[in-house]
């Protein structure tokens, strides 16, 4: 397979596009995010590279492209693009998976500090002029969830292992988690309420699909210490958002860090932007300088292995949504 037809959807002038040059010489793409100007090159495109948020779906592209024997999605949430025909299709499809695992898990470091040093209070006490001394919390020894054990989950356990903290994992295999050094307790997702009754801090870094939709409600979150902190960086319907606001209005959490929300932008009004007791990241945990860069240069390697016949990265299990 020497020469291969590619097709880009993506907006045209989108920055990581200059990465495309790196492609074998060559290599035959088109980049368009209209379906009129991808589909006289559609019937012999060999692969597909999905850049898009809302706008053109996978799917309309795919109906056009008979040939396609892989399809990779720059980045890692499938939720809105996987569909039943590709789901069912014996045609692989690759995400970016664990491309961004690094800074998120940075963010969640972050979150945890955020609310064990009070730094909200320290700035507004450093506004206000006013010395205010006051006792802040250790996190070595504390516990923290993970529910959503995958490479994310994994990188933030990683850090938050290394300042001494006790990292249990909710995961769909928990036998996974047996031989794993840094892991001191692993639950099934049935047994979901017996670890989060015992976390200080709960990570949720699971993906969207019809089994984790609301895998954190009221129930759960009911069953948590007031004092517990719940951070999501996975997708914001994992975790059922009124349910949230109400344990966070009526002081049954201490807070949440949230990267991630079922809406966004959030609305205005929402409740979480008054909060004092939320940390909110707009979705960009994972916007370092270099991220789309960084996405682009897994293509690469995807696209790599793809013209040579070696197994690809990141290969998606499309039953499972992940």
């Amino acid at each position: 397979m020497s020469v291969l037809s590619l097709l880009v959807v993506s907006k045209p002038d989108a920055p990581y596009l200059k990465w495309l040059s790196k492609l074998p010489a060559e290599t035959r793409y088109v980049v368009s995010n209209k379906l009129a100007e991808l589909e006289p090159s559609a019937d012999r495109a060999d692969a597909i590279l999905y850049c898009m948020g809302p706008g053109l779906a996978l799917q309309d592209v795919w109906n056009i492209a008979p040939r396609v024997q892989w399809v990779h999605s720059l980045f890692a949430g499938l939720e809105s693009i996987l569909f039943p025909a590709l789901a069912e299709s014996t045609v692989p499809m690759t995400n970016s998976r664990g491309v961004f695992k690094e800074s998120l898990g940075e963010f969640v470091i972050a979150a945890i500090f955020h609310f064990a040093k009070d730094l909200r209070r320290m700035t507004r006490s450093q506004a206000a002029g006013v010395w205010d001394q006051f006792d802040v919390e250790m996190v070595h020894g504390k516990t923290l969830g993970v529910a959503g054990y995958g490479e994310i989950g994994r990188a933030a356990a990683v850090r938050a292992h290394a300042l001494g903290m006790k990292i249990h994992a909710l995961r769909r295999r928990p036998h996974l988690s047996i031989e794993d050094p840094i892991v001191e307790k692993s639950y099934s997702v049935a047994e979901r309420n017996a670890m989060l009754a015992e976390v200080d801090y709960l990570l949720v870094a699971a993906p969207l699909t019809p089994e984790t939709r609301g895998l954190i409600g009221a129930a759960e979150l009911a069953v948590m210490k007031p004092s517990a902190v719940v951070m999501n960086v996975g997708r914001g319907p994992v975790i059922e958002e009124a349910a949230l606001i109400a344990a966070l209005q009526q002081g049954r959490l201490r807070g949440a860090g949230l990267d991630v929300f079922d809406v966004e932008p959030l609305p205005a009004g929402h409740p979480f932007w008054s909060m004092e007791n939320v940390l909110l990241s707009p979705h960009c945990a994972d916007h370092t300088a270099t991220w789309t860069d960084d996405a682009m240069q897994f293509f690469l390697e995807n696209f790599r292995r793809f013209t040579s016949g070696e197994p690809l990265l990141n290969q998606v299990d499309k039953k499972s949504g992940y």
